[in-house]
């Protein structure tokens, strides 16, 4: 199972969306719509980062508000992030998956002043 969570960034709002469940070896595809800031201004990174039931968050990876992608090495064959400037949009894309990555998924905006999210 596949649980989302708005979270939002001081005034910016961060709101997750996709399927509740995904199948074992399918594709999970995750869309963030941002509102209240466009992901192509200033200096953010815009995360992608999950909670496995019982453990702690992990990220996954990021893009720039420039469009240069990171992963996480143990994810990199696996993940795709990706971003739709028309739309304001981040998504996920996380192939081959497994029970291990039952999780619950957020978006989150980073800036050089750290984390910018509300528990």
């Amino acid at each position: 199972m596949i649980l989302l969570v708005p979270r939002c960034l001081s005034q910016v709002q961060l709101q997750e969306s996709g399927p509740g469940l995904v199948k074992p070896s399918e594709t999970l595809s995750l869309t963030c719509t941002v509102s209240g800031y466009s992901i192509t201004s200033g200096n953010y990174v815009w995360s992608w980062i999950c909670q496995p039931p019982g453990k702690s968050l992990e990220w996954m990876g990021y893009i720039t508000s420039g469009g240069s992608t990171n992963y996480s090495p143990s994810l990199k064959s696996r993940i795709s992030i990706s971003r739709d400037t028309s739309k304001n949009q981040l998504s996920l894309q996380l192939s081959s998956v497994t029970t291990e990555d039952t999780a619950v998924y957020y978006c989150a905006g980073d800036t050089v002043r750290g984390l910018q999210c509300d528990p």
